[in-house]
C-alpha cells in the first residue's frame, strides 16, 4: 500500500505543478494505474455529484443535508449534524470560501476510492481537498474523510 500511496501523491503533486521532473510524473501516473480496479464513468458521475451536494449543504448551512452524505463510520464519529457542521467551518473551511473547484481525475489505491477537488481560495491560494469515498450495500457512494492538502500553485 505505501508504494501506491506514494504513487498518488507523486501523481498529486504533478496535477498541482509541483516542481517534480516531468518523467517522474509520466512515470507515477503510469504506475498508478497498474493492478488497480476500474470504477464505471457512472460511477464517478456518482461520485463528484455526492462531494458537490454536500458541499453546497454545507455552504448553504444545511447541517442534516450535508450529515446526510456522509458515510455510516463518520456520522457515527461525530453523532449528530450540528456537531458535524460545526466541525467543517472549523477545520475544512476551505471547503465553504473556495472561490473556484474543479474535480480532478480520481484513482483506486489498495481499494480505497479517492477523489480530488482543487480549490482556489479568495486569496488564489491552490488546495487540494482529497476526499475518501465509500460504496454503500445498496450502491450509492458516501463520503468517508477529507483532507485538504496545500499546494505550491497559486492561481492567477
Amino acid at each position: 500500500m505505501r508504494a501506491r500511496a506514494l504513487v498518488f501523491i507523486v501523481v498529486l503533486m504533478c496535477a498541482l505543478g509541483s516542481a517534480w521532473p516531468i518523467a517522474s510524473c509520466r512515470a507515477a501516473e503510469s504506475a498508478a494505474t497498474v493492478d488497480e480496479p476500474a470504477l464505471r464513468a457512472a460511477d464517478w458521475t456518482a461520485i463528484k455529484k455526492v462531494i458537490a451536494e454536500q458541499r453546497n449543504a454545507l455552504k448553504s448551512g444545511d447541517a442534516a443535508k450535508a450529515f446526510s452524505y456522509a458515510s455510516p463510520g463518520i456520522r457515527n464519529q461525530f453523532g449528530d449534524a450540528a456537531t458535524f457542521i460545526d466541525m467543517v467551518r472549523t477545520m475544512y473551511s476551505a471547503l465553504l470560501t473556495a472561490r473556484y473547484t474543479e474535480f480532478l481525475e480520481g484513482a483506486v489505491i489498495d481499494g480505497t476510492v479517492i477523489q480530488p477537488l482543487r480549490l482556489i481560495d479568495p486569496d488564489d491560494t491552490v488546495r487540494v481537498a482529497l476526499y475518501i469515498m465509500e460504496r454503500q450495500h445498496n450502491g450509492t457512494w458516501r463520503i468517508g474523510g477529507c483532507r485538504i492538502a496545500p499546494s505550491t500553485v497559486q492561481a492567477t
